[in-house]
């Protein structure tokens, strides 16, 4: 086995979680879409969970924006302390909504304007600490700064502008520079915020086209292409939490080895926000699954799958919200560490389970590929 557990937790959370695929794996009639409950289904995906988000995120980096502002006018620890308070519950709300990488997140480069991740060669870094050292007042006003490479204005960028070398300088008088590229960032993380939640809240948008699947919508031809769609938020959404969240940084074991980890490769490691953004991906998965009522969509003798997935998630975010502390401290502590694999297992796992399990039984055919969207 690739991770190791500690064995009464790892039994626990298989032993209870089995059940369900048992059961569906004794099913011998074909499963058809109920294309009665979609619909319903649809809607309160929106509804309950997509326009919530983009609310609670356009809330969010408002504050966020006045926050800095505030340090900028008058620069102090505690103003410093606030405004990296406001960033931290930026990428909470983000990292919850952020699982709806389709439709206006990926128009106008929305999505990597608002977070660019992985910057594997670190392009973005070196382009903030020239902007940084140049003093390029240009990135200090919103408008020009959106023109700008995807890498400077997002996320990424404010948290090394919060957090990375120079930044102690905020909290007083030689961090005015700093200070106001920190505000247009912001401001820029604000409107894209107002845009997506605009474009969600629109009646006749994309939202129309979600509540409505069927011929003549330019999105879901049908019901099956909705539910597609659907499901295929949650699985490329573990997908990612499992290749680009836990991944690049930490790999379990290698050539039967223990691999000691690579601190500096995890998303928001200058901040600390590592786990706490991880555990919000996972939340917003659970909340979509609920509050759209996806259970809606399993046949009746498949319900128990429901359950099994409730489990999952439930034991994932408890795993993630008890690994805490820098990343690099993580990695040193080996019982920090036996929960990153507990993590790394049961996110196989829990995407096997709505991949083969849900997929099959709501009827798009188990070992459904959304990578291939056949």
């Amino acid at each position: 086995m690739r991770f190791k557990l500690p064995l009464t937790l790892g039994l626990l959370l298989l032993a209870a979680a089995a059940p369900a695929a048992a059961q569906e794996g004794t099913a011998l009639s074909p499963r058809v879409l109920d294309e009665a409950a979609l619909p319903g289904v649809m809607a309160e995906a929106v509804d309950s969970f997509i326009v919530p988000g983009y609310r609670d995120l356009s809330r969010a980096t408002a504050d966020l924006a006045e926050k800095s502002a505030a340090l900028c006018a008058t620069p102090s620890a505690a103003a410093l302390e606030e405004t990296r308070s406001a960033f931290s519950n930026v990428v909470r709300k983000w990292s919850t909504i952020e699982i709806v990488r389709l439709g206006p997140a990926l128009e106008q480069n929305r999505f990597e304007r608002f977070l660019f991740y992985p910057d594997r060669k670190s392009t973005g870094l070196k382009q903030v600490q020239a902007i940084l050292a140049k003093h390029d007042e240009s990135a200090t006003r919103a408008d020009s700064l959106k023109g700008k490479s995807v890498a400077v204005q997002g996320l990424g960028a404010f948290e090394y502008v919060l957090y990375g070398t120079g930044a102690e300088t905020l909290a007083g008088k030689g961090g005015s520079f700093r200070c106001r590229y920190g505000v247009a960032i912001s401001q820029n993380l604000t409107a894209i915020a107002d845009e997506l939640l605009a474009a969600w809240e629109k009646p006749d948008g994309v939202q129309s086209a979600w509540k409505s699947p069927g011929p003549g919508n330019p999105f879901f031809r049908d019901s099956k292409e909705a539910a597609t769609e659907l499901l295929g938020v949650l699985v490329h959404s573990v997908e990612m939490i499992k290749d680009q969240r836990l991944r690049p940084f930490y790999d379990g074991a290698l050539d039967g080895k223990p691999d000691k980890g690579r601190p500096k490769l995890a998303i928001y490691w200058r901040s600390g926000n590592t786990m706490a953004s991880i555990a919000a991906n996972l939340g917003g998965l659970q909340a979509l699954f609920n509050s759209a009522g996806m259970e809606k969509l399993l046949p009746a003798d498949s319900r128990s799958i429901a359950g099994s997935l409730n489990f999952l998630f439930k034991a994932l975010i408890s795993a993630t919200d008890r690994v805490e502390g820098p990343i690099d401290a993580v990695l040193a502590d080996e019982k920090q560490r036996a929960r990153l694999d507990f993590i790394a297992l049961n996110t196989a796992d829990l995407l096997d389970r709505l991949n083969r399990d849900f997929g099959g039984a709501i009827g798009l055919g188990a070992g459904f590929s959304f990578a291939d969207g056949d």
